[in-house]
């Protein structure tokens, strides 16, 4: 896989897929960014193009508008904070309309001089970034292409969508790997050819069917794996507990039956839980046994004894991998157990990777320093499917 080094990019223009999809709070009258781990995880990469020289185009996609115009979508507060960490302004080829490679932003790329940087609008404004209509996403890419001489993809938590600016440009284009995608590929196989023991797993999160192949690719090589969130009662469910008015997934208690038949006390499951009358801040709340969870009552996040006996199994791990809270972390009564095993995980010396998604927003959110940690990524999704053994578009696309 070719690397940003590889290329001769001064003077050249060169598009760069950067995942920029970040949460903004539109309350007030000026959008503001909530998180931007994304976009300080961007910057590397596009810094090094500009200071060879390279006219760089920067493309990224935000939420998921359905494939038209939403100003609610716009990258337009992105390129502002790209602006302010790249130390540069930022051209944004935003024009309000769907044509996301039309004139406005051939206008702003002719105007790039050497070490300078625009941003497109957001890529899902057009039907063509995600259609599966082959003629369709071939036409968008076309038009993407002509914007630029060379593509570098570095946009890792879009690495695991067949989309046309994911796997169908770097076919146009010379291509190669930015510096995220790199970082992100290296920690992924320290976790999963040969991790330093013991190692440990944390998962989290609200469905099993959504982490049932990550459990499974995972579960021989792990000392210990440790199951949270709205997934472990169907995992409690399994064992013949109630769990209440609790997320269930019914049709996978023979799946989680097999899985503790193989795992044994490899799969660690809570023995409290935190309940509420109500999925709200203000509700009752009490802590039960993990077997002792009444109808009608929700289990919201682990218990105290639950994150105790987590922090317990991660002490001294020599290898840790983390997706997906304990808890519903966003409001205040639910969130001790995603808190108790972060800050955990933080302590510990060994090499410690946090999953994206939700477990990298609640690393920020609690407030936990970034730099406890040895790796957050940047893709949830891309990272459990990585581990899982699956082929990831974007990176084939890069890989040829």
């Amino acid at each position: 896989m070719r690397t940003i080094d590889d290329l001769q990019v001064a003077g050249h223009r060169v598009l760069v897929r950067s995942d920029l999809n970040v949460p903004l709070d539109r309350s007030g009258d000026t959008p503001r960014i909530t998180d931007d781990g994304r976009v300080r995880a961007s910057v590397p990469t596009i810094a090094a193009l500009l200071d060879r020289g390279a006219r760089v185009i920067v493309t990224s996609h935000l939420g998921r508008p359905k494939g038209e115009p939403d100003p609610k979508y716009s990258l337009e507060p992105v390129a502002a904070r790209l602006s302010e960490l790249l130390g540069r302004p930022v051209a944004f080829a935003g024009d309000g309309t769907g044509d996301i490679a039309g004139a406005r932003a051939h206008e702003v790329v002719a105007g790039l001089g050497d070490g300078e940087v625009a941003l497109l609008e957001n890529l899902r404004f057009t039907p063509g970034e995600t259609s599966k209509d082959a003629v369709t996403r071939a036409s968008f890419a076309d038009a993407l292409s002509a914007l630029a001489e060379f593509y570098v993809g570095d946009a890792f938590g879009a690495v695991h969508r067949a989309h046309a600016s994911v796997v169908d440009v770097p076919k146009r284009l010379p291509h190669a790997a930015g510096r995220l995608v790199l970082t992100e590929l290296d920690v992924l196989r320290r976790l999963s050819a040969d991790p330093a023991r013991p190692y440990a797993v944390v998962l989290g999160g609200s469905k099993v069917s959504d982490k049932l192949g990550v459990i499974r690719a995972l579960l021989p090589k792990v000392d210990a794996l440790l199951v949270g969130g709205g997934m472990c009662f169907t995992f409690l469910a399994a064992l013949g507990y109630g769990v209440g008015g609790s997320l269930l997934e019914s049709e996978m208690i023979d799946t989680c039956k097999a899985l503790l038949a193989e795992g044994g006390d490899r799969i660690v499951l809570p023995t409290d839980i935190v309940v509420a009358d109500r999925f709200a801040a203000d509700a009752q709340t009490a802590v039960v046994a993990a077997d002792g969870i009444a109808d009608g009552w929700l289990g919201l996040d682990i218990g105290p004894e639950s994150t105790a006996l987590f922090a317990g199994r991660l002490a001294g791990a020599a290898t840790v991998f983390w997706n997906g809270p304990m808890g519903v972390f966003e409001l205040a009564p639910f969130a001790a157990g995603t808190r108790g095993v972060a800050e955990a995980i933080a302590a510990g010396d060994g090499f410690s990777v946090v999953g994206g998604g939700d477990s990298a927003a609640a690393v920020r959110t609690l407030g936990i320093p970034e730099d406890a940690f040895s790796h957050i990524s940047t893709g949830g999704g891309a990272s459990l499917e990585y581990l899982e053994g699956k082929t990831l578009p974007g990176l084939a696309a890069l890989d040829v």
